[in-house]
C-alpha cells in the first residue's frame, strides 16, 4: 500500500500513539494515507476506535514481529 507518510511510534504507551497520530493527521491532506507503526498492544483497540470517532478510515491493520501496523486514510 502506498503511504503518504509513515509515523513510527514504537515504544510509546497509550494514549501517546493516538495523540501522535492525531497530530500527524492534522498535517495531511484529504485522501492522504498515514502508515503507523506501534508496539503498545493497547493500540489494537485504541487506534481503530480513534479512527471511527474521528472519521478517518482504517484501511488495513497487521501485526508483524510484535509491531502493529495501521493505515489510515484522512477524510
Amino acid at each position: 500500500m502506498d503511504s503518504t507518510k509513515v509515523l513510527d511510534v514504537k515504544g510509546l504507551a497509550c494514549p501517546m500513539p493516538v495523540v501522535k497520530v492525531k497530530k500527524e493527521m492534522d498535517t495531511l491532506n484529504e485522501g492522504d494515507i498515514l502508515e503507523v507503526h506501534v508496539t503498545d498492544k493497547g493500540a489494537k483497540a485504541d487506534l481503530p476506535a480513534w479512527g471511527k470517532s474521528s472519521g478517518h478510515e482504517l484501511l488495513q491493520n497487521t501485526e508483524e514481529d510484535g509491531v502493529l501496523k495501521f493505515w489510515f486514510k484522512k477524510s
